[in-house]
């Protein structure tokens, strides 16, 4: 999912080049940013397009901890607003982007065996813990 995202994410950060938070403006940030972070794009988050695309895909897996899963995958988003990586708008776009991943990864039968084999494994984890 990583490289499909980075397909879609990486076109769009270079067309947009929005400095993050705090290459724009003096700020106090949860970690110590990477060179490399403080020269990327922070438009849209790709750590929230894919914390979502993760979340959702788990949720469908795993539907009895749905709201689990799918509030874990906002907070995740929402920890780079907090830390000072990203804006608002970066995330909720990146939301976005997660989504219409996962959208067309469904609508691919190859994305579609694997997710099958995945809630099969799933399953039988689940199983041999519960046993």
């Amino acid at each position: 999912m990583l490289g499909d995202l980075e397909t879609i994410q990486t076109p769009a950060k270079k067309r947009f080049s929005r400095p993050r938070p705090f290459v724009a403006e003096p700020l106090v940030t949860c970690i110590e940013p990477a060179p490399a972070l403080a020269a990327s794009g922070s438009y849209p988050s790709g750590h929230a397009a894919l914390g979502w695309a993760w979340a959702l895909v788990l949720a469908e897996m795993a539907p009895g901890r749905a709201d689990a899963l799918l509030a874990r995958g906002v907070a995740y988003g929402e920890s780079r607003v907090v830390c000072g990586l990203h804006y608002p708008s970066d995330v909720e776009t990146g939301r976005l982007v997660g989504a219409a991943l996962v959208s067309r990864l469904k609508a691919d039968p190859q994305s579609q065996a694997d997710f099958a084999r995945g809630r099969e494994e799933l399953a039988r984890a689940r199983k041999a813990k519960a046993g």
